[in-house]
This record gives structure tokens, C-alpha cells and sequence, in this order.
């Protein structure tokens, strides 16, 4: 997936109605009709709606017999995971390293600690 194909997924996602209809497509496939049901819109404002998803990928909407309906295109998620884990394991590596260097710097305050606990765990079996 692009970029501008990620950024058109991130934004559609950032309506909570539209989150809401993503929510109900995972269960599974709906018309028009049925997802305007619980909200107090109109059918041609969650037509709108289901064309912004539509344009990011999320959605899709097939022929059958007399109804058009709606259907979540999961794959999309996978991509969008995938993103999100990357930059989530380059953060955590960041931090490991920084731990790791603030560790370097003061090694005196992890025996501090280790006293500290050896000390707190000798006034509780005391008591």
C-alpha cells in the first residue's frame, strides 16, 4: 500500500461514525440500508460515508440479486498492522538503547535498587 493509499485509510478511520460502520461490517456485510439504521442521518449521508471508505480501500460493494451490499475488505487491516508494528518495534528498540545507555551511566542506582528491595522485603518478614 502507498503512502497516500495509508493516509487515505488513517483518515477515513478518523470519523467515529465511519469507525462504528467498520465495526458493524466486520460482523458481517450489510446494505445501505440496514447500516443506516441506527443513526440519525440520512441513507445518502452513510452513502457518503461508505464512498469515503470506499475511495481508502476499506470497503467494498457487490451485486446481489436486488441489493448492493456492503463488504469489509479485511486485507486492508493487514497493511495497516504491518505499518503499525514497524514503527512500533523501531520505538521499542529506541528505548531498549536507552535503557541500556542510562544504565551505562548510572550503574550505582540498580544496586541502590537491589538494596532497597533487599531492605524493604527484610522490614516485611520482620514484622
Amino acid at each position: 500500500m502507498t503512502d497516500d493509499g495509508l493516509s487515505k485509510v488513517f483518515a477515513a478511520l478518523a470519523d467515529p461514525t465511519r469507525r462504528d460502520i467498520v465495526a458493524r461490517l466486520a460482523v458481517g456485510d450489510a446494505t445501505v440500508g440496514e447500516l443506516a439504521e441506527p443513526y440519525d442521518v440520512s441513507i445518502q449521508a452513510v452513502s457518503k460515508h461508505l464512498k469515503v471508505l470506499g475511495d481508502a480501500g476499506l470497503v467494498t460493494r457487490t451485486r446481489a440479486a436486488q441489493t448492493r451490499p456492503v463488504h469489509l475488505e479485511a486485507e486492508v487491516f493487514d497493511l495497516m498492522t504491518a505499518w503499525i508494528e514497524r514503527y512500533q518495534k523501531r520505538a521499542q528498540a529506541r528505548y531498549l538503547r536507552l535503557d541500556d545507555l542510562l544504565a551505562e551511566m548510572n550503574p550505582q542506582s540498580e544496586a541502590d535498587d537491589d538494596v532497597a528491595g533487599d531492605n524493604s522485603n527484610t522490614k516485611g518478614r520482620a514484622s
